[in-house]
This record gives structure tokens, sequence and C-alpha cells, in this order.
């Protein structure tokens, strides 16, 4: 193609990265005098507010609005679960807080997986980007597209269930929009997730204010013996916690994206300190609205809460909830997307993924590689029948990884004292999440043992079969054979690996 010539020998040189026997591209000499060239590299696109609605935009699912029950189930009054919604946003601002920390120290993307590598070396990382990238992350994206099918197709099968088959086609649809989106412009996926951010807090404004006119009414019954018949278990007050911690997961996305954040010695840690609170707040107000209308018994009852508050305070309005239930479902899949291409492309970046994963296209300055492999993973999963039930025994995986990130800080105080700290928090915060996550994982393995949590453990080192002939021993087969289809592949999405630019 005649468009096409090679890349500047100067370049190829500079570039951290093997080509691998790929075909780089140049931009058309007469646009070079018409515009400073970008360097190839992801660009620092997104700011504080961006920042924020990333945050509260992925912890705000649909969660919230359609099962807020488990919480309430396990603490077995209004009190004791208002109290955990409250103290779970308050463990999530703390490991949050790490966070902070560690983004601010190490200001690489891939949040963890930076994080692990440095504090305790290769395998653990690879370990982690495999478990993540080839189950976590996809099959999350596809669980919170198929909510968003369900919720958008619900109202033209009135008095029946949407086919399986229309749901899944129009999860397929909206995962393609959303790849594609993300794929086209850093910006426009940015705006995406602050619009849709801003419609999910807009629902939630409606429903808080709906809730304080009618406490300022006097409909208080059912908060005046709010910790009546409150004899629950320990072990019952732990699963409590463990649903609440989940409505709540999400506060990690912003570390995944460090390297496009502009100033992110400043804008991390704010965006951190505004947008966890803010969800915190919002879901403990939420949840007194809906107890000024349904007792614990009705609400345990309803197949989806905010619906049900809506009918009976909104009417004739009551249609604006399940509408905003599908924006919000839209936004946190979104935000989903845009944090499990990073992870891909600085995996690739490390050679722990292979090379492609790592390009950037040459228009878009967009991980392309690494938004389609997720966005392909995705509608994999979509395919079976019911993938809740992975998702339920992998979840103990995610906290299992969230506690060694808290142990690498202290690991790191210790092992690395040189590196700068813009942020730094106690140390006791990190051991109270390590604590915390032992038990979260330890809880649900020793209340109810299954069979199925061995399984997730030999698949995440089984991992370990592709460390050591592709990452540790780099087989010179492997090399030949991904060389032409690296090749071929960067052709086709006009992709190229991304310049040093320290």
């Amino acid at each position: 193609m005649h468009q096409q010539c090679e890349m500047d020998e100067g370049r190829v040189r500079r570039r951290k990265e093997s080509q691998n026997g790929s075909t780089g591209h140049n931009v058309d000499s007469q646009s070079e005098d018409r515009q400073p060239e970008k360097v190839i590299a992801l660009q620092k696109d997104v700011g504080l507010v961006s920042g924020i609605c990333l945050i509260v935009g992925t912890m705000i699912g649909s969660g919230i609005f359609i099962s807020p029950k488990s919480v309430l189930l396990y603490s077995g009054a209004i009190g004791p679960c208002l109290l955990v919604w409250a103290a779970c946003g308050v463990l999530s601002t703390l490991g949050a807080l790490c966070y902070a920390e560690l983004g601010t120290m190490i200001t690489k993307s891939g949040a963890e997986y930076v994080y692990l590598m440095e504090a305790f070396g290769s395998v653990v990382a690879y370990l982690y980007s495999w478990t993540t990238l080839i189950v976590l992350k996809p099959s999350s994206f596809a669980i919170i597209t198929l909510s968003f099918a369900e919720y958008a197709s619900t109202p033209f099968y009135p008095g029946c269930a949407p086919p399986v088959v229309v749901t899944k086609c129009l999860s397929a649809a909206a995962i393609f929009s959303i790849v594609i989106v993300n794929c086209f412009s850093v910006k426009l996926a940015s705006y995406v997730q602050n619009i849709f951010t801003a419609a999910k807090l807009l629902i939630i404004i409606i429903i808080v204010v709906a809730g304080i006119v009618l406490l300022a009414q006097g409909k208080t019954e059912n908060f005046s013996n709010a910790f009546e018949s409150t004899s629950v278990s320990v072990g019952a007050i732990g699963l409590a916690f463990y649903n609440g911690l989940w409505a709540y997961d999400g506060w990690n996305q912003l570390n995944f994206i460090t390297e496009e954040l502009k100033n992110p010695s400043r804008n991390l840690p704010l965006a951190i300190i505004i947008g966890i609170p803010l969800v915190s707040v919002c879901y403990v107000l939420v949840n007194m609205a809906y107890f000024t209308v349904m007792t614990t018994t009705e609400l345990l009852l309803s197949p989806a809460v905010a619906v049900t508050f809506g009918d009976r305070v909104l009417y004739p309005l009551s249609w604006i909830v399940p509408v905003f239930v599908v924006f919000s479902t839209f936004g946190s899949a979104n935000g989903s997307c845009f944090t499990a291409g990073r992870l891909a492309y600085v995996s690739g970046r490390e050679g722990h993924m292979v090379k492609i994963l790592s390009y950037i296209s040459l228009k878009r300055f967009t991980p392309l590689p690494a938004l389609l492999f997720n966005g392909i993973l995705s509608i994999i999963y979509i395919i079976p029948a019911d993938i809740n039930t992975l998702i339920n025994y992998f979840s103990f995986a995610q906290w299992l990884f969230y506690g060694m990130t808290a142990l690498s800080l202290i690991v790191l105080r210790f092992t690395r004292k040189e590196l700068h700290r813009p942020v730094k928090v106690p140390i006791v915060i990190a051991v109270l999440m390590v604590l915390v996550s032992l038990y979260l994982v330890l809880a649900p393995i020793i209340d109810k043992p299954q069979l199925e949590y061995l399984y997730c453990s030999i698949f995440i080192f089984s991992g370990l079969f592709f460390y050591y002939p592709f990452v540790h021993r780099k087989v010179t087969w492997g090399r030949r054979l991904m060389r032409p289809i690296t090749m071929h592949l960067q052709l086709l999405m006009e992709v190229v690996p991304p310049e040093i630019t320290e």
C-alpha cells in the first residue's frame, strides 16, 4: 500500500519493545509539516472530573437500585444495615487511600499488577494478570451488560421475562458499542462516562430528595425501632460486610489508568477522596429513602427495590427509575471496559501477554488490540447459560489480590524506602486492609466449603504452565510463531509499539 512506509529508523531504535518482525507506519509528510507529531503513547487526556466520574460511575452499577437486600438479610434490622453500609464505605476509602500512596509512588498504569510486580516480582504479577484478564475483567463486563440488556428489554415484554436470545444479543451489541467508543477516542470514552455518571447521580438525588420529603412528612415508623430484634451472629455480620463491600467494588479503577491522568500526584488522591465518600453517602441515603416507604420484609421481597420505590413515590413518573437503571449499568460497563484495556496493555508491554496487546492505534492513540481482546472474551462469556456462578466462586480471588496489594505497600515501605511518596498513609491502614481481605477470602470458603474454590485455585496456578516457557524461558519457537501473526494484526489494525517517553 502506497500510504504505508517504514517508520523513521531513529524512532524504531527508541522502541522499548522489539518489533518482532512487525511493520510500522508513518504519518503523511505533509501532515507533519502542518502540526507537531504526538508521541506514540497513551495521552494524558483524563482530568480530575473524569477521574471522579470513572470511580463513581464504575462503583455504582445496578446493585443499589435492584437488590441492596443482602446486607439487610444478614444484618437483621434497619439500624445495623445502615451502619454496615457506612462502615463498608469507610473501609473502601481506607483501601483506596493505600492505592493512592501506591499510585502516586509508582506512576504506571495497571493498578495491582504493577504494585505486585514491584513488591513480589514477576510471577505474582503474572498470576494476577492471568486471572484478571482471562476471567475477572471480561466476565464482569459481560455480567454488567447482561444486566443492562435485561432492564432495557423488559418494557417490551410486559408480563413476562424477555427471551434469553434477546438479552444476549442486546448484551453483545452493548459490548460492541462500548468497545468501539473506547477504541475510537479516550476523550469520547471519558465523555460517555461523565454523562452516564451524571445520569445515575441524578436518579440518586431524586430518590434521596423524595426520601427526605417523606421523612419530613413523618414517615419515620420504620426507624422507630431500628435496632429491634438484632440478635445476629458474628458470622452473619461478616457476610453482611462481605456483600456490602462488593457493592463498593470499583474503588481501585483510577489506578488502572495512572499514565493517562493529568497531574496524577494531585488528581489521583483527590479523585479518591471526593469519589468514594460521595458513593458512601449516596448508598446510605438511598437505603434510608427505601426504608421510608418499605418495611424490612417488603424490601427483602421486592424483585427490584428502586422500581418498587418509584411505583409508590414517583407515580406517574415511576418509569424514569428503570430508564436510569439502564443508564447506570451502561455507564458502569463503559468504566469496566476502559480500565480492563489498560491492564491488558501494560501486561503486554511487560512481556506477560502477547506483544500485540501493548500496541497503540497510530491514529487514535488508544490501546486498540487490548480493548478488542477484552471485548471478544466478554462476548464469549455471554454465551453460557449462567456466568454469575463463575463470578461468585472467583470473588475470593479478587480479595486475595486486594490483600496482597495492601501487603505490597507494607513491603515497599521497607524495600524501597528511597521512592518519593507524595501521599503517605499510616501503615496501620494497610495492616487493617490485609486483615479484612484475609477474612473476606477465607469467610465464604469456611462458611460453605465447595470444590469450585479448589477449581478456581487450580486455574489461577495453571498460569504457571504458560509463564515458564513463554515468559521465563522465552522459547524461540513461540516467538517464531507469533512474529507473522503480530505483523498481520499490526497491519490490519494500524497499531504500533509505544514509544519510550521517559
